[in-house]
């Protein structure tokens, strides 16, 4: 086949809207169900900017019956009708018919605007079958025919007509979309209730004709984005930090104007919902981050100030950000936006503007209310140690499968019979000894025993490589079930109750104490949730006649004997350690679940335990001298 030549012949201009049809991708993004509902966005944005200038205060979308063909109408001054003598047509003709046309260039019909390329309508127009422009001005209603970027009728009058406005109908072109497109109602009515939020005091009428019958819904929202992150949290359902906390809102008007709502969640990731001009913009831009950048530097400006920089552990501008959820609003005179779909901001200046408001404003919040304030650093911490201390672990340690006894269980662990998590408990005993005789008195059917040999690892001190390697630790997760650190499954748990139970004696309380070091820097949800728990073994048995009474120390002990009646010569007996005690002792006063005391571990100051824990616990042997000095008045005895 020869080649055909290439000469001026070759060369194709495209005129009116033939490029749009041709190309529809760089108009709309694609030809797909975003591409189609694009075009119900662009004409929505159109009435949204009427109202955003003061010139309307109701629109009304109305999807017809099939799904296929939709109306947008609102209540603002109307498109021009009066002939543009350079081309001889009606203003509105020449809007719907000719890109890079409208009245949004200039900044002086519309200050903020969404649509700043003037290829909105037309495009619409390009890609739609049939598009009916009806226009309400000067007492009377004016009506023209479009399809397929082409002129179908003249403007005529179809009547009188009170107040002002534009009703756009139109149906997106099979040509261009196939035959199976349809437009999504639930899409349409999220959408459209964010700008009743968006702009507050805006009216929003959403008619479903799909529906029979026909489902009319009105939105309005005088609370504005202040209201929108209230409703954005609850659907998400995390709660707040603290809970029952109100979110942060602030309005700016000088140089960019802005609107900002955030608040701090439970969650483990960001979600920013950004608009520039009441647009979407899902890929961000820099008025995004302008507001991740000031955010940033209020939060460390807050901690700094109030001296709560955390030890062993640095904070990164992710950790700030975790569980943050927020709604930005930015009003720009010219914005730059990266395509017609308009998805990312690019005007550099936005991103200085915003980072100037957003910066001063948060960190006075966080100042003028503590109580928020000192919970969301308590969050920020917990979320970079756990970060940190996962990062190694969740590469050593696989999750295991929850309540399944296939596992790669330790082979000191004497494991009980029921796979029920809410019946099953794990008793973690120091030492070889003390792990028989909790064996051969636990009920086989629900308690599990795992002994504990060797030292246990100081988890604070050290590295997530340490942890991971370490014997002893691993057996505890291998056991649980449930992973390590950022991979942690309670619902793979496979014990609802984990007790640490060790000596009474101060040797007892130092490897509990290292214990819940590892199971609050490593399993914290297992703390949070209340499955772990401090066995109270008596560390004194005094036999008083017949009557034996059982002491946990020696303030117990002493308020015992001091109630001792006549001549009765009580029996005292201090345990060294759990290995001593029967099988029938231990049972009765630790394990029994009738009988038993146990202390549920609880934390109801998260920032504070997180100190004192690295104070205690960490390298820093300074701050671990001053709390002993500090306290040393309060010691009467020591136990060495």
């Amino acid at each position: 086949m020869a080649a055909k030549k290439y000469d001026s012949s070759a060369i194709q201009v495209l005129e009116g809207l033939e490029p749009v049809r041709k190309r529809p991708a760089m108009y709309i993004g694609g030809t797909d169900a975003v591409g189609y509902h694009h075009l119900l966005w662009e004409i929505v944005d159109n009435s949204v900017d009427e109202v955003m200038n003061g010139h309307a205060s109701r629109i009304t979308v109305t999807l017809h019956k099939g799904g296929k063909r939709v109306s947008v109408e609102d209540d603002g001054r109307g498109i021009p009708i009066d002939v543009m003598p350079k081309y001889k047509k009606p203003a509105l003709e020449v809007i719907l018919t000719t890109l890079h046309s409208g009245g949004k260039f200039e900044g002086e019909n519309y200050l903020h605007s969404g649509g700043l390329h003037g290829v909105g309508s037309s495009v619409v127009n390009a890609l739609s079958s049939e598009l009916v422009a009806q226009v309400k001005r000067d007492g009377k209603r004016y009506e023209q025919t479009y399809g397929r970027g082409k002129t179908k009728s003249k403007l005529k009058t179809v009547g009188p007509a009170r107040g002002t406005g534009t009703l756009i109908t139109f149906e997106p072109d099979t040509e261009i979309f196939g035959a199976k497109l349809g437009f999504d109602t639930a899409l349409i009515r999220e959408r459209l209730e964010a700008k009743s939020y968006l702009h507050k005091g805006m009216e929003v009428v959403f008619i479903d004709e799909t529906q029979s019958p026909k489902v009319e819904t009105t939105f309005k929202h005088d609370g504005g984005i202040a209201e929108f992150i209230t409703k954005v949290v609850t659907e998400r359902g995390k709660a707040l930090v603290p809970p029952g906390s109100t979110a942060f809102y602030k309005s700016h008007e000088n140089g960019v104007r802005l609107e900002l709502a955030l608040a701090w969640t439970e969650a483990t990731d960001e979600h920013i919902k950004s608009y520039v001009n009441g647009i979407p913009t899902k890929n961000g831009g820099t008025h995004e981050n302008g507001f991740k950048a000031g955010v940033v530097k209020a939060v460390r400006n807050y901690i700094e100030t109030h001296n709560l920089t955390p030890k062993g552990v640095t904070l990164t501008a992710e950790d700030i950000r975790e569980g943050i959820v927020c709604i930005l609003s930015a009003y720009v005179v010219e914005p730059q936006f990266q395509g017609q779909t308009k998805e990312r901001l690019n005007n550099p200046e936005v991103q200085g503007h915003v980072d100037n408001v957003v910066r001063p404003a948060v960190e006075k919040w966080l100042n003028d209310n503590k109580t928020i304030a000192e919970p969301v650093v308590a969050r920020i911490i917990l979320a970079a140690r756990a970060r940190e201390a996962s990062r190694a672990a969740s590469q050593a340690v696989s999750r295991k499968s929850a309540v399944s006894h296939k596992l790669n269980l330790p082979g000191k662990l004497a494991d009980c019979a029921s796979t029920d998590p809410d019946e099953s408990e794990l008793f973690i005993v120091e030492g070889d000894s003390a792990g028989g005789t909790a064996k051969q008195g636990r009920d086989r059917k629900t308690q599990a025993i795992l002994p504990l040999r060797g030292k246990v690892l100081n988890a604070e001190q050290a590295s997530g490589e340490k942890v991971t390697s370490n014997k002893e630790l691993q057996d505890i997760v291998s056991a649980l079930g449930c992973g390590i650190g950022e991979t942690v499954d309670l619902a793979k748990l496979r014990y609802g109750k984990v007790f640490l139970l060790m000596d009474a004696d101060s040797d007892g309380h130092h490897i509990s104490t290292l214990l819940l070091t590892f199971f609050y820097r490593h399993l914290r949800p297992l703390v949070r949730a209340g499955h772990v728990y401090l066995a109270q073994p008596p560390l004194y048995r005094i036999d008083i006649g017949k009557e034996t009474h059982w002491a946990l120390d020696d303030a117990h002990k002493d308020a015992i004997l001091k109630n001792v009646k006549g001549n009765a010569k009580p029996n005292v007996m201090r345990f060294k350690g759990l290995g001593e005690m029967t099988t029938d002792d231990l049972k009765d006063t630790t394990l029994d679940k009738k009988k038993r005391i146990a202390l549920k571990v609880v934390v109801d100051n998260e920032l504070e335990t997180d100190r004192t824990i690295n104070d205690l616990m960490g390298k820093d042997v300074s701050a671990r001298f001053k709390f002993i000095m500090e306290r040393a008045g309060e010691v009467k005895e020591l136990d060495v």
